[in-house]
């Protein structure tokens, strides 16, 4: 919310500062974070050589982080503050291959938001899209996630 502070030509380049301090490999690779929303999140992946596989095309691990990136962020604004969501499993099945850059597309049902604010512990099944700049989905993923109570840290 504190976004909404900064001028609205900046709050992109702020929100992917912020998210890849959080989380630093999303950075590594060059995810950008362009819809936030507690019932959809769109991330995208430009074909550079940083995340290349030997065809030239986005790597087939590239491809994986941005789809849980996707489902991780939409899962992490939805559950309780005193809770901590944990991936549990994944599904990737590759089809074709990836024309250019990459774009995925987490969606959450107004039910799956209800229950993780209901409970301090469950998991959820995430849709998600991914498509390449062509229009073609490479790839069909699925993931799920847990969430249980946030636990102090020791020292």
């Amino acid at each position: 919310m504190r976004l909404d502070e900064a001028p609205a030509f900046m709050r992109g380049f702020v929100q992917n500062i912020i998210l890849r301090r959080a989380v630093p490999f999303t950075g590594t690779a060059g995810i950008r974070f362009d819809v936030l929303t507690p019932e959809r999140v769109e991330v995208r992946i430009a074909n550079e050589h940083k995340v290349h596989n030997h065809f030239g095309g986005v790597h087939a691990s590239a491809m994986n982080l941005l789809a849980e990136t996707a489902t991780g962020m939409a899962v992490g604004m939805n559950v309780r503050d005193d809770c901590t969501p944990l991936a549990k499993e994944m599904k990737m099945a590759f089809r074709k291959r990836a024309t250019g850059g990459l774009r995925a597309v987490a969606t959450l049902t107004p039910e799956q938001c209800a229950a993780m604010q209901a409970s301090d512990k469950g998991e959820v099944t995430v849709q998600v899209t991914v498509t390449d700049e062509a229009g073609v989905e490479p790839v069909e993923c699925e993931f799920t996630w847990a969430w249980i109570p946030a636990t102090p840290r020791k020292n």
